[in-house]
């Protein structure tokens, strides 16, 4: 029996390497993966401090990695078929494995199905317990979305996909920016700056993209992106530096994908035009927003929209922009650590060392 190693958690803030053994046969609709790599997500860090599994969607022991990519190690003739794909296929995954019969299934919006299965926040002791992507090997559901990768795309800029794929999803199918319209991006992470990408694909006019002190290189990668402004939020006030800009009007939409803090809540809110967009995409934490005023809402007519997931076109459109190299997105990447050393990487994404990362891979070994 072949085993595998995985970084498993164990509880809050708590990580621990663990052997399985690998499936040697699989179901008809499913699939055995051999992990190449899987890009760390922002929200890895709120799932290692335990946030999510006080709000009941991660239970452990679980198998952090939402954003793998692969081999096609086996495959059952219906998901060959279904999916696509064949051994040995080179593929990306989505973190969503859906029902495909439940009504929003039905309605096109599988990210919310019903009956959706979550890798990575899925327990080890369901099945072969191979359900994330900080391991050798993954076990791949019936009804798993995978996308045909490239052989010769580079691993650093394929496992981009995930992030790339959320920018396009929140900026162009929730945020509905179009060509010429000015967009306020409210932090400068990898989700940040897919999203200022995403917004130069589309022809964006003004595209302002904010952040801290210590983000001064990633505020400089967002103006390589497409970014026309940028603004240090410990030196400038970002609604008054956005009306400035804007010559008082407004952001036509306001995409907040910073973790944690709430003020980018308030500060998105103020600095969109009246019958502008609002877009939140970063978790908080369920903390309350301080500051906040539903009026302004209502008597300047704003749409305020969550967004939760990505769906295939926006994954789709990312693997092309990754495979066209018109971005320097493997300047994204910061960091790669193996299986082992997936602890580390989590303390270094949430800053609790003196290392600064944009982007993580983390690699079998």
């Amino acid at each position: 029996m072949v085993k595998t190693r995985a970084a498993v958690q164990t509880g809050d803030r708590t990580i621990e390497l663990q052997d399985f053994e690998v499936p040697e046969s699989v179901g008809e609709r499913e699939a055995l993966l051999a992990v190449e790599a899987s890009g760390m997500c922002g929200s890895d860090w709120e799932q290692y401090q335990g946030e999510f599994a006080e709000t009941g969607l991660v239970e452990y022991p679980c198998i952090p990695g939402h954003e793998p990519i692969g081999h096609v190690e086996r495959i059952g003739a219906e998901a060959s078929e279904t999916w696509g794909v064949s051994e040995g296929d080179r593929v990306a995954v989505e973190p969503f494995a859906p029902c495909g019969v439940c009504p929003r299934c039905v309605e096109g919006e599988y990210p919310l199905c019903d009956n959706r299965f979550m890798y990575a926040f899925t327990p080890t002791t369901v099945g072969s317990g191979l359900w994330g992507g900080y391991s050798g090997y993954m076990h791949l559901r019936p009804n798993t979305v995978v996308h045909r990768l490239p052989e010769d795309l580079p691993r650093d800029e394929a496992v981009l996909f995930n992030p790339l794929g959320a920018g396009f999803e929140w900026a162009y199918r929730v945020g509905g920016v179009d060509p010429g319209d000015s967009v306020l991006i409210l932090g400068p992470g990898q989700r940040g700056l897919a999203s200022t990408v995403a917004c130069d694909v589309v022809g964006a006019g003004e595209v302002i993209v904010t952040g801290l002190e210590r983000d001064a290189e990633k505020l400089d990668l967002a103006r390589e992106f497409g970014a026309t402004h940028t603004v240090n939020v410990e030196e400038e006030d970002v609604v008054e530096r956005v009306r400035e800009i804007t010559d008082g009007r407004g952001v036509d939409v306001a995409i907040d994908v910073t973790p944690i803090a709430t003020d980018p809540v308030v500060d998105a809110v103020e600095a969109v035009r009246s019958g502008g967009t609002v877009v939140l995409a970063g978790l908080k934490g369920m903390k309350e927003v301080d500051g906040f005023v539903s009026d302004r809402l209502v008597l300047d007519n704003i749409d305020v929209r969550g967004v939760l997931g990505v769906k295939s076109w926006a994954y789709e459109r990312a693997i092309r922009v990754i495979e066209s190299g018109e971005y320097p997105l493997a300047r994204m990447h910061s960091h790669t650590f193996t299986v082992e050393e997936v602890e580390r990487a989590m303390r270094i994404l949430g800053g609790e060392t003196d290392e600064e990362a944009t982007h993580i891979t983390v690699v079998p070994e």
